[in-house]
């Protein structure tokens, strides 16, 4: 069953019409019942429970075909027209032998490249004509324990899920695997390598080493070792593909928005005549941890060791380790893993309360995990503050050891249950609107651990009916088992040599520790009373409450300013989105205090409200939904949150008193300090983490509000200053708030007239036309040189063009998204599939739509350091020629369909209105570009795409930047 509470996505069921007014259009129930036609999968048992008690999920129809391969299929019209093909081979790296590995992997890049029905080269293409967008439609992952090919096919129709069945069958039951097809995969595979290393990478690495010492799961990494791939050939390939890819080795897993029966007949068609060669092959052993010989059974601490990275913070991660056994997913075994989810919360609260309060470590947490069917572990991680580690490390085990000593209080528990169960229960709430791809992805997950999977209303069931069994004494019991194993080990991550060594580490963890009682709650510490929370002022009326002409969006006004977006949705259940936009965004922030915008990105929140601090919003939110998310845009502030009709009111009431009673606590920005200071060198460790650093401000003219503030920039901060830059920014209109989806018209006016027009009238930020000019790149063809500190073969290019800004020229944005698009595909095929320098190479188009200027047209690749030149080359001779030459119509479709399908599946939900409708309220003018958003990004000429690149693409209008190793002194301009 399910280890943990499921995250729902939300979809509602409205489709956006092109060309015409826009309308819901309810889509089929999830729920509904399939047409009347024989399954024969539900004549047999279902596979998935054997030896299990767990309620069967009746939406799920199991069945097996005759050569072995299993198969679920079910019902679900989430997305409208999509159905999600998930299909697992149950073989990942711990199935490879030590010559082979990383082929789990490289055979997943293979099956793309030839088979059956697909010609060399032609899968991209092929799923690009069916609608699937590559990366994200389209896409397969190889793990430790499993490989699995992913398919999001929308507009689903009986001919193209028939087509769809007959690629993919193709992929995994008759790839070609020619040496050839292997001369082309392994430079892509190698630079996918490259592009995962560096500091992170080398961290993962010992940290396996250390965790797993002794088991195979010690050096088995997915992507494989670079002997092991050149060594490979056609025919060693072969053999690991004939020995794991057979049909009792694999299962098709179908949701999505068809008849069951249908999506069963094309499993069958097209995998029932898959024949397996020979007996199956046991699976490999995966070992179990074993602690060194010697180790005190009672206190066993066996390896660590101290990893030394300039450039990381320091990082102190101990494994409890276990056999892993295969269970029985059992009720029982289920509520065992609650009262484990309890006990750890417990822990993680104190450890938390700890932190906030400042003291010897910036953050700390325990979880258990089963690890790649190899170990069953508790990890404590530890982020130390300054120097004193073994301080830090004593304070954790401290806690712990308390933890392990009495038992928690029944305020506590209930607390945590409280949690878990609005976790468990929105599910239930939303199950009308869990997408297809979701319950795929948790049925293949459930396949991987070897468990299974449940109806929502079963899951809330079981955890309601098992709150008795909740006490402080199987509480205690369950964290004593959570923290005794076969082995303890330990891993440190520190920034210069000698500030600890393997033999100190050892020793700090096997000294006894006194148990901390002092941050043990107090039992009378209950949930917050928001009858007791001051007024945010004197309630008032809107003024004016007008239809928006678009759906049955209405817009409310207040006397103080603010302004209400309104659309109730009653297809999108117990989901109700809120956004608010306020202020002037960082164009409103002085550059001086700049440091201040990371700062508020951190703290703004946890600073607390009106009389809450941060324990109190914790405690303000127990057994709620309720969200505080915070970002800095261009021109605004927005406060956002997924909450449920039961909870938007107090909801408001959060976002209007941070506004209006905003308070001031200096612990949360103490710690913020120091967690930025700390994050700062790690992006010097990739490529990819300067441009996360840079990228921005080099884009944005150097302007240095978007520059991220150095440690010495932070240290000059202080709490007042905090206060001075975000109360002037929380004062500042206007205001503009939305309310999306499932909730009473009546009851959120009345709530809005308690909180947001309740406000103070606010003085106005600077418009975007009064603001310090927008300032742009100025052309050059020779690149911007940074460098990192990471491995020597990484770096980085990118080439960027100027666009534009502005809501006036949001039709032309949405039609440089087919550009771009078109762009990735040709750099796609000449980068990664031609020369195989570069594994992920993409272009994105970006427009500010609060700004006049700013955007931009952005190319981007990591590579190795002499294939930088070519990148840059490459980039200049697509853009060329798509000035010189329209594009084809079959490449057009490409791009086209796909983005249809994108847009007419986004558009299935409310939050793809909010989006588009952000500011509307100020600018009438969005509203009615929503009616043209789907011919926009979908309706376009080859002639309109070549007027677009010659207007944009010239090369005289571009940039460059490139990330080179530490040392690397050369340019491009100089190569």
């Amino acid at each position: 069953m399910t280890k943990f509470p499921r995250a729902a996505c939300s979809l509602a069921c409205l489709v956006l019409l092109a060309q015409a007014p826009v309308q819901p259009v309810l889509a089929q129930d999830a729920d509904a019942p399939a047409a009347p036609s024989a399954l024969l999968a539900d004549t047999q048992a279902p596979w998935l429970y054997k030896n299990s008690d767990v309620p069967h999920d009746k939406a799920w129809h199991f069945g097996e075909l005759p050569n072995g391969l299993k198969y679920a299929v079910r019902k679900n019209g989430v997305p409208p027209g999509q159905v999600s093909i998930r299909i697992r081979v149950d073989a990942g790296s711990l199935y490879e032998t030590d010559s082979e590995r990383g082929y789990a992997h490289l055979l997943e890049h293979m099956l793309f490249r030839q088979s059956k029905y697909l010609a060399e080269g032609t899968a991209i293409a092929a799923f690009q004509r069916l609608g699937a967008t590559f990366g994200s439609d389209t896409n397969a992952q190889t793990t430790t324990t499993q490989t699995v090919f992913q398919l999001d096919l929308p507009n689903a129709t009986p001919a193209s899920l028939d087509e769809t069945f007959k690629l993919m069958s193709g992929m995994v039951t008759a790839p070609t695997l020619s040496a050839a097809n292997l001369k082309k995969d392994l430079p892509i595979v190698l630079a996918e390598m490259r592009e995962r290393g560096g500091a992170a990478k080398r961290v993962q690495n010992a940290m396996q080493e250390v965790f797993y010492a002794g088991q195979p799961l010690s050096e088995r990494e997915p992507i494989g070792t670079v002997a092991s791939l050149t060594a490979a050939t056609q025919q060693s390939v072969r053999a690991f593909y004939s020995r794991w890819y057979r049909p009792d080795n694999v299962a098709v897993i179908v949701a999505g928005d068809a008849d069951p029966a249908m999506l069963e007949s094309y499993v069958r068609k097209w995998f029932g005549d898959w024949q397996a060669s020979g007996p199956k092959p046991q699976a490999p052993s995966f070992g179990d941890p074993v602690a060194p010989k010697g180790t005190d059974p009672k206190n066993p601490v066996g390896e660590t060791r101290v990893l030394v990275e300039p450039d990381l913070p320091p990082s102190l991660m101990v494994a409890i380790l276990r056999p892993w056994r295969q269970v029985d997913d059992t009720i029982v075994y289920n509520q065992g893993l609650m009262i484990d989810s309890i006990a750890q919360a417990v822990i993680n609260r104190r450890l938390e309360t700890k932190a906030r309060a400042g003291g010897s470590f910036l953050s700390a947490s325990v979880n258990q995990d089963d690890v790649s069917r190899s170990a069953d572990a508790t990890f404590i991680s530890v982020t130390p503050l300054g120097d004193d580690w073994k301080a830090a490390l004593h304070d954790v085990r401290a806690v712990i050891a308390d933890a392990l000593t009495r038992p928690p209080t029944q305020e506590e528990i209930d607390r945590e249950a409280a949690e878990l169960d609005v976790a468990f229960q929105v599910p239930v709430e939303q199950q009308r609107i869990l997408p297809g791809s979701k319950l795929a992805d948790d049925l293949v997950n459930a396949l991987d651990i070897r468990e299974t999977v449940a109806a929502p209303d079963d899951v809330l069931n079981i955890f309601r009916s098992s709150k008795p069994l909740f006490t402080p004494e199987a509480v205690l019991e369950h964290t004593r088992k959570l923290f005794s194993g076969t082995v303890e080990r330990a891993l440190f991550t520190v920034q210069a040599p000698g500030k600890a060594t393997d033999a100190e580490l050892h020793l700090a963890l096997a000294e006894p520790v006194k148990p901390d009682q002092s941050i043990r709650m107090a039992a009378e510490a209950g949930p917050v009373s928001f009858d007791k929370l001051p007024a945010v002022g004197t309630p008032a009326e809107p003024v004016a409450d007008i239809p928006t002409g678009l759906l049955d969006i209405e817009e409310l006004a207040f006397a103080n300013g603010v302004k209400v977006l309104l659309w109730p949705v009653q297809e999108e259940p117990g989901r109700v989105m809120v956004k608010v936009r306020f202020g002037g965004g960082y164009r409103s922030i002085d550059p001086k205090d700049a440091p201040y915008i990371a700062l508020g990105q951190y703290a703004l929140i946890g600073s607390g409200l009106a009389t809450l601090g941060q324990e109190d919003l914790d405690r303000v939110a127990t057994g709620r939904k309720m969200g505080f998310n915070f970002d800095v845009q261009d021109a605004n502030f927005e406060l956002s949150a997924e909450t449920r009709p039961q909870d938007l009111a107090d909801q408001l009431y959060l976002f209007a008193a941070k506004l209006d009673l905003p308070r001031w606590d200096v612990n949360p920005f103490l710690r913020a300090k120091a967690a930025a200071k700390i994050q700062y060198d790690t992006y010097a460790t990739s490529p990819q983490g300067v441009l996360n650093r840079d990228l921005q401000f080099y884009q944005r003219g150097k302007d240095m509000r978007f520059a991220t503030p150095t440690p010495a920039e932070i240290e000059k901060t202080t709490p007042e200053g905090f206060k001075r830059v975000w109360s002037k920014a929380l004062s500042q209109g206007p205001v503009e708030v939305q309310i999306f989806g499932d909730f009473d018209k009546a009851a959120a006016i009345k709530a809005l007239e308690k909180t947001f027009g309740a406000l103070k009238p606010r003085i106005p930020a600077p418009s975007t036309s009064e603001l310090t000019e927008v300032t742009v790149p100025k052309p050059s063809n020779t690149p911007v040189v940074l460098h990192h500190h990471g491995d020597p073969d990484q770096a980085a290019a990118v080439i960027s063009w100027p666009t534009g800004g502005g809501s006036v020229g949001i039709r032309e944005s949405r039609q440089l998204e087919i550009l771009t698009q078109l762009f990735t595909n040709r750099l796609l095929d000449a980068v990664r599939e031609k020369l195989g320098v570069s594994y992920a190479p993409y272009v994105f188009s970006t427009w500010p739509v609060d700004l006049q200027e700013g955007g931009s047209i952005t190319a981007m690749a990591q590579l190795d350091p002499k294939s930088v030149p070519v990148f840059f080359q490459t980039a200049d001779e697509i853009a060329q020629d798509l000035i010189a030459h329209p594009p084809t119509a079959d490449e057009l479709e490409r791009v086209t369909e796909p983005l249809r399908q994108q847009v007419t599946r986004a558009a299935s939900s409310t939050s793809f209105f909010m989006s588009q409708l952000e500011g509307a309220t100020s600018d009438p003018s969005r509203i009615g570009s929503v009616r043209s958003v789907l011919s926009d990004y979908t309706v376009t000429t080859p002639e309109k795409m070549q007027q677009l690149a010659a207007r944009y693409l010239g090369q005289n209008n571009s940039w460059r930047l490139e990330v080179m190793p530490e040392g690397d002194t050369t340019s491009v301009a100089a190569r």
